[in-house]
C-alpha cells in the first residue's frame, strides 16, 4: 500500500523529510478495524514527531493523527461498526498513523462520520474536537448548558485548530462568556465568526488587553499555545480560585506563581485514553459521534482553512511547513492518494 513515511528527523525543507513509499498492507486486531483512508488532516503533533522522535532500527515511521474513511474489515471481537461503515478519528500515538492507503485502529476511539460531511470536512475534526472536548467538560469541569453562571473562558491560540473548535463548544453548549485571542485580522474576523464574544490580541500583554475591554479576571484559561511565554499575563487575567489548562509543551513552567490565587493546573493530552487503555477509553467513541450529531444539526461546522489536494509527500511537506510557520488558521486536509 501507499504510505507517507520517514526514516530520520530532518527539516522539512529537506525532501527526505517526507517521502513517498510502499509498505505492507496491516491486519486488524480482535479490537481493530481496518480502515481504508479517504482524508486526513496535519496537526502539530505530526511536526514535533517528526522533529524529535527518530525511528526505530531503521524502519519507516508513519504520521498522521486524524482519519476520515470507510471500514473495510474488522476484528473478530468488534461490536461498533460493520464493514462499510463511514468512520473518522485520530487514532493512537503509540500506534502507526493515518498516512497511508489503509489503517488499523482501535474501534473504542472511533466515531461514526458526519452524514453530512464530506471525507476531508470530516477528517478536520477528531483530534481538535476530541482535545477541545476533554479540555472543556473533563479538565475544565465546566458544565455543559446555557445557564449564565458568570463564568468566563479565555482561549489563547483560539484561530487554531482547537481553538477553532473549542470556541465553537463554548459558544454553542455552554453559558460562558467566551474570550478569543488572535493576533491577524483574517484570524480575528475567523475567531469572531465562530461565536467568541470578544477578540484580543496575543501579541500585546493579555491582562492588559482584558481591562481595556472592561474584563478585570477570567474564571478559565485555555492556554494551546506559548503558555511559558504568556504564564504571568494568564496569571493576572485569571480570577481567585481559577482554573488553567494547557494542551502545548512549554519548555518549563513555574507552577508557584499559581499557588497566590490557588489556581488549579489542569494538563489535557487526548491520547493518554488510547497510550494507557484506560478503562474509560469508550468516552473518544461516545464524544466523537456526539460531535457527529452536533454537526448534522448544523450547531458545529467543520474547521477546515486549507485542502492541501491529494495525500502525498510534497503536498505533505508543504502541510508541515505552514504548521512550523505559526500562521495556519483552522485545519490542513488533504483527501485520496
Amino acid at each position: 500500500m501507499k504510505a507517507i513515511a520517514y526514516y530520520a528527523s530532518l527539516p522539512i525543507s529537506d525532501e527526505k523529510s517526507l517521502q513517498d513509499i510502499e509498505l505492507p498492507e496491516p491486519v486488524a486486531g480482535p479490537r481493530d478495524l481496518l480502515v481504508e483512508v479517504k482524508a486526513i488532516s496535519v496537526n502539530p503533533v505530526d511536526t514535533k514527531v517528526r522533529q524529535n522522535v527518530a525511528p526505530e532500527n531503521g524502519a519507516a515511521k508513519v504520521l498522521g493523527w486524524d482519519v476520515a474513511g470507510v471500514v473495510k474489515a474488522v476484528g473478530s471481537e468488534v461490536t461498533l461498526f460493520k464493514t462499510g461503515d463511514k468512520v473518522f478519528y485520530a487514532g493512537s500515538i503509540a500506534r502507526a498513523g493515518g498516512n497511508s492507503e489503509l489503517h488499523v485502529v482501535d474501534e473504542r476511539i472511533v466515531g461514526h462520520m458526519p452524514k453530512s460531511l464530506g471525507f476531508a470536512e470530516a477528517a478536520a475534526l477528531p483530534l481538535t474536537a476530541i482535545t477541545a472536548w476533554e479540555l472543556l467538560f473533563e479538565r475544565l469541569q465546566i458544565r455543559e448548558g446555557k445557564t449564565d453562571e458568570g463564568q468566563s473562558l479565555l482561549i489563547v491560540g483560539a484561530a487554531g485548530g482547537v481553538g477553532s473548535i473549542l470556541t465553537q463548544l463554548a459558544r454553542q453548549l455552554t453559558g460562558l462568556k467566551v474570550i478569543g485571542t488572535a493576533s491577524r485580522a483574517q484570524t480575528r474576523d475567523w475567531v469572531t465568526e465562530l461565536g467568541a464574544d470578544l477578540v484580543i490580541d496575543h501579541s500585546q500583554p493579555l491582562s492588559e488587553e482584558l481591562k481595556r475591554a472592561g474584563i478585570d479576571h477570567v474564571t478559565h484559561v485555555a492556554s494551546l499555545t506559548q503558555t511559558d511565554l504568556h504564564l504571568d499575563q494568564l496569571v493576572e487575567a485569571l480570577a481567585p480560585q481559577g482554573k488553567l489548562a494547557l494542551i502545548d509543551d512549554p519548555k518549563s513552567l513555574d507552577v508557584s506563581k499559581l499557588k497566590r490565587k490557588s489556581l488549579s493546573l489542569h494538563w489535557e493530552f487526548m491520547y493518554t485514553r488510547s497510550l494507557f487503555e484506560t478503562p474509560d477509553m469508550i468516552e473518544q467513541h461516545n464524544l466523537l459521534n456526539r460531535v457527529a450529531e452536533l454537526i448534522d444539526a448544523g450547531t458545529l461546522k467543520t474547521t477546515v482553512g486549507e485542502h492541501f489536494g491529494t495525500i502525498n509527500a510534497a503536498n505533505l511537506r508543504r502541510a508541515h511547513e505552514l504548521l512550523e510557520s505559526g500562521k495556519a488558521k483552522g485545519k490542513i486536509v488533504l483527501e485520496s492518494f
